[in-house]
Parts: structure tokens; sequence; C-alpha cells
């Protein structure tokens, strides 16, 4: 049964978002100067803005504007654009240019910030008798990506967001799907996926009723393979409301008790950036009503400059979630995407953080995985520096892979202070190329799914829009 949110619950909170339009009249930016709210409207001109009245109230500490951890995770800052595409975006905006003239400059801006990286719309989008199935993906064998057109938004927009494009009018580099029937029927025809990851944009968005559209086909006995289903997710953070007084609060619990009570795993991931996300009344509350229906809360995020790139800032989070009942799941690295220069840190540097953190906290917070890079050939985890036969390396594995062969096995690359992705990193010990790259580029040139194991077995060719051939 559920918990009740509070003895006696707390006054339903009304949901507002405030976007690009609204930076000059925010009474909490008027302190600001013109100049700064000026570069805050070009930068939310290309990538996306949004924020609520729970984020402004409760999670920004004024006073320590602009270093505050949760204003550079929610505003726009000068630094997320190069200096040329600021000037000119300035320029229009002093002159009050039309907004064709505005967006057209944005899109020229938006098209070079890699939007769609690894492989996203070339090599994960799966196909159904012959037609692409462009609001899923499929990367890993066990693991199904959905996007619920509905979801496609967020209470609240992280401003280093690496799936950006859902949110910028970008349609045609937008995974979206409205068609729960088109998920359950591939799912049918995969018998090896187990898992189910509504994503977005945020699932949580969406009203209760529309919801249960997309996961009460789910718990049919035909799709008894089927053991999670998971939920992509930031408002635990952003609007703990969702779960407490929303007035389908009590219907989304119930939705999550109707999962396990069909004896599926339910797992939230929950994006948790920095340790103030948890500590407010209501995000706590949030929780505990979740784990009431037997949901578990995993909490994952990439480690970003300006937000959370120093240790204690780790250990306290990983510490936190574990107190409230969360599991820490991953430090993911800063995506090439985006904003990536303002917010990217160093891949031997984000090594070093996270072994610091994971030194200082106890066994229980130690589930936590990382720093890991979701790369086109799957999530490389940077293991280690250690010097071998003479030679400083970086030490790399797999820990989910396109191909799962290639999961857990170890590879080294030359030692690079710099490099911030895997593509910068160049092998170990004279070797020419990674090991999985031959495979890769296999896949990528002709086409074809991963054999997901099964080598013997003819494979399809993949993803490409339009055209679809057999071998």
């Amino acid at each position: 049964m559920l918990r009740p949110a509070h003895l006696s619950r707390p006054a339903p909170a009304k949901y507002k978002a405030y976007t690009r339009d609204d930076i000059e009249s925010l009474p909490q930016l008027r302190h600001l100067s013109a100049e700064t709210r000026l570069d805050m409207r070009a930068v939310a001109s290309v990538l996306p803005f949004r924020v609520n009245d729970y984020v402004l109230e409760h999670l920004i500490d004024w006073d320590r504007v602009p270093e505050d951890p949760m204003f550079q995770l929610t505003f726009p800052q000068p630094g997320m654009l190069p200096e040329a595409d600021m000037a000119a975006l300035r320029d229009l905006l002093i002159k009050d240019a039309a907004q064709p003239e505005i967006t057209a400059l944005a899109r020229q801006i938006q098209q070079r910030l890699n939007p769609h990286p690894a492989g996203q719309m070339e090599m994960n989008v799966p196909y159904l008798d012959g037609r692409p199935l462009p609001g899923m993906q499929h990367k890993y064998r066990d693991t199904v990506l959905f996007f619920p057109s509905p979801g496609q938004t967020c209470h609240t927009y992280c401003s280093y967001c690496f799936r950006w494009p859902q949110f910028v009018g970008l349609d045609d580099l937008k995974f979206a799907s409205r068609q729960a029937e088109s998920l359950t029927a591939y799912l049918r025809a995969h018998p090896e996926v187990s898992n189910v990851l509504l994503t977005g944009g945020d699932p949580l968005i969406m009203r209760t009723s529309v919801l249960r559209r997309y996961i009460e086909p789910l718990l049919s006995p035909e799709l008894e393979h089927i053991s999670v289903i998971r939920i992509g997710t930031k408002s635990t953070a952003w609007w703990p409301w969702r779960f407490l007084t929303d007035p389908d609060a009590d219907d989304l619990l119930r939705l999550f008790e109707e999962v396990r009570t069909a004896g599926r795993h339910l797992a939230l991931m929950a994006h948790s950036s920095h340790p103030v996300e948890l500590s407010t009344a209501p995000a706590q509350s949030a929780l505990r009503r979740i784990q009431s229906t037997g949901a578990v809360v995993r909490c994952q995020a990439p480690l970003i400059r300006h937000v959370n790139d120093d240790a204690d800032t780790w250990a306290d989070l990983w510490r936190a979630q574990v107190r409230l009942g969360a599991v820490p799941y991953y430090m993911f690295v800063e995506r090439d995407t985006g904003p990536k220069g303002y917010f990217e840190v160093p891949l031997v540097r984000c090594f070093d953080i996270f072994q610091t953190a994971y030194r200082r906290v106890s066994g229980l917070e130690r589930t936590v995985r990382g720093p890991s890079m979701s790369a086109t050939p799957g999530k490389v985890i940077v293991d280690g520096i250690s010097e071998v036969a003479g030679e400083k390396v970086i030490n790399l594995r797999f820990i989910q892979a396109r191909e799962p062969t290639w999961v857990r096995r170890p590879f080294y690359a030359r030692y690079d202070e710099n490099a911030t992705w895997l593509d910068q990193l160049r092998p170990a010990f004279g070797e020419a190329e990674f090991f999985f790259e031959p495979m890769l580029r296999e896949m990528k040139e002709a086409h074809l799914e991963p054999a997901y194991g099964h080598r013997n077995v003819p494979r399809r060719k993949m993803a490409i829009f339009g055209h679809v051939e057999w071998e």
C-alpha cells in the first residue's frame, strides 16, 4: 500500500515553466547585468532552456550565482557556445532581428554541435518487417530504448543535456514514437530483450493515464521475457511534487505497484547530479513514496565541469543516495555533443575524481560504476592509469557493448592527459587500432546489426532509413 506523502499532505504545487522569453522578467535575474542576460538569451536561442519554480526556490543559492552549481546546471552560460557564434547571435538580438533570422542562424550552429553522437541515428534504430522504428533504439542485446512522443520534454532542462536535439525543434533529428503497438510488436519478435527503458525527455512529464498506454502492454503474458521496466527521469530532482501532490500522483504510484504485482522489476533511473538535489524535504518524501511501491531508484549523472567536478561532491552524493535508499549506478563522462567544451573534463582527471571519491565511501556506495563513456561501440570504463612494458597507459574496458563478446575485455590507450573522449585516444603498444574497430567498421559500412553473441546466424542489414536488405 502507498505511504502518504506526509502526515499532513502539503498544498498542491502548481507547475509553471520559464523559458528564453522569461529571462528578462525573472526577478531572480534582475541583479545580473543586462549584458549577462543578453548572453543567456543568445545561448538559449540555440540550446534548450526551461526552468520551474521548484528549482528557482529550492535548489539554487542565489547568493552564490553565477558559481552556484544548480545555476550552472540549469541556466545558459556564455561559455557554452564559441565566441564567434555568440557575437553573431548577440548582434541579431541587439538589433531586434526577426525570429526567422535568429532561428536560421541557430540551426547552422546546432548542426555543428554533433547533435546525435555515438551512432544513434545510423546504428541504433531497429527495423521491424522492413520498416525503421525511429522512436526506438536497440544498441545492446538485452535493452531496448523507447521514446514516447508525449514524454519528449522535461520539468527543467539540464544545461549539459546530451539529448538537447529533442527539445529545440530539430524534428528530423528527434527520437519519438506515438506507437506503443510498434514497441510491443518489436519485443515479440526479439525474445533476447529483457529490459525496456522509457526515456526522453522525461516520461514522467506525461500524465499517468498516458504513461499507462505504454507500460501496461509490457505486462502482458506474451511479453514475459521483459523482466525489467526502466523509466529515465529527472523528476525526483526537478519536480518531486510529481510523486506527492500532482493530481495523478497517487495513480502514478499505483501504476508502479501494478508493475511489481505483475512480477516485473521497476527501476527509476534517476538523474542525480549534485547532493543539493537530494537535500530538500520534497525530494526525500518523493523517494520514500516511490520506494514504498517496490520500485528501485538507481542514480546516475555525468561528471561535468562547473557543477560536480570534485571528489567531495561525488562522495557526498553517493552517501546521500544510499542514506535515502537509492542505488549509486553510474558516473558518466560528458558526451561529445552540444556545449561539451564548457562541461567536459579530461578522462585522466575524471578517473582521478572517481577513484578519490570511491576510496572515501563504504562498500554500499561502491555499487557505482565509472567513469563511463557511452561511445559508439558501447559503454567504456576508464579503469585505471598504469605502466605496462615501460609505457604509461590508460586502462579501459567495456561494461556494455554492441557485441556482447567485447564486454569486460580490457584494452589500453596511450596516456593522454588532454583527451576527453574515446575517439581522441590512440592504442598503446604500437597497435594500429583498438581490437573492436574492425568489427565496428564492418557494422557501420555494411549496416549490419550486432550478432548479439550468435555469430553463426545470418545478420540483417541495419537502420538505414528507407532501405533494408537481408543476408
